[in-house]
């Protein structure tokens, strides 16, 4: 059920996400946290209201679920906004979702490009791979993939940096990096002693190792977690980066892949995006890129 996702992301994940992101929430978690959720939140937002995309065709543009009416040459707008969960609840649509959309993009024949619409200051870590695959997807089938965005950071900034390029879409609020990562529980075991309950974890005399870092860390030892669980997706995350701006990202800024945020201007000399431009823009540049990538086609056939 939608609710049971999102409980579980909640209390289990792994996190690319701004602080302040949890925070917002923070009231929302608490009442999951206590169970005092309404119980029609084991429905899904996508039910009430199915995830659209804009189709931008010349000066025109439009609302649409699907791209079949289309017309020819089209750009689809695909929003990846607020906290990314794998899985749609009640409250968003999951990646898992937005995902299906570009891949629909990707598949029809109308559609020769796409803006993904980031607004998002990240979410957990299993909510990106479905992002990137169908990303990837596109850009075989030959149809690059920009990212429009405004706050665009951790989860969101790992999601960007596999596009094609990278655009800022104003500079008073657009806001880029948070590249890190982060986890984060409760634990309750004087809670249920207050109340009179006593847990008991039992461990297979040979599974010595079996949640290991995660019983270490109950202790106040976070080595373990921070070496085995959080290090070698934060060195993942750096190596992306790395590899997706290449010698335009200026690693010698302080702190450009190990957490800072930085607005619009100061992350385009620091090569952490390409440009600032409005959604006018980012549809030139799809169209540009496309345009681009069909007379290399052609030149490289000849040659």
């Amino acid at each position: 059920m939608a609710f049971s996702h999102l409980y579980s992301s909640v209390t289990r994940g792994k996190w690319f996400i701004l602080p302040t992101e949890v925070d917002a929430n923070q009231l929302l978690i608490n009442s999951l946290l206590t169970h005092d959720a309404e119980q029609d939140m084991n429905g899904k937002l996508s039910e009430r209201s199915p995830l659209e995309a804009v189709i931008a065709s010349g000066k025109e543009m439009r609302s649409a679920t699907n791209f079949s009416d289309a017309p020819a040459n089209s750009t689809a707008i695909i929003a990846l906004h607020g906290t990314m969960l794998k899985y749609g609840t009640y409250c968003s649509y999951g990646c898992v979702e937005v995902a299906e959309m570009i891949e629909d993009a990707a598949n029809s024949p109308k559609i020769s490009g796409i803006i993904l619409d980031i607004d998002s200051g990240g979410g957990a870590v299993d909510a990106i791979a479905p992002i990137l695959s169908a990303i990837k997807s596109a850009q075989d089938k030959g149809k690059p993939v920009v990212a429009s965005c405004d706050l665009c950071a951790s989860a969101a900034y790992y999601v960007a940096v596999h596009c094609n390029e990278i655009i800022a879409a104003n500079t008073i609020s657009a806001e880029f990096g948070s590249i890190g990562v982060m986890m984060s529980f409760m634990d309750y075991e004087k809670y249920y002693e207050a109340a009179g309950v006593k847990v008991h974890t039992v461990y297979s005399n040979h599974s010595e190792y079996k949640n290991a870092a995660f019983e270490a860390a109950k202790k106040g030892d976070y080595e373990k977690l921070k070496d085995e669980e959080l290090d070698p997706i934060a060195l993942q995350f750096q190596s992306a980066v790395k590899s997706g701006r290449g010698d335009k990202l200026d690693l010698k800024v302080e702190g450009i892949i190990s957490g800072r945020m930085f607005y619009a201007e100061h992350a385009k000399k620091n090569g952490l995006i390409d440009s600032i431009g409005s959604r006018d823009f980012a549809l030139q540049r799809v169209n540009e890129i496309r345009r681009d990538a069909v007379v290399d086609n052609y030149i490289n056939s000849k040659s």
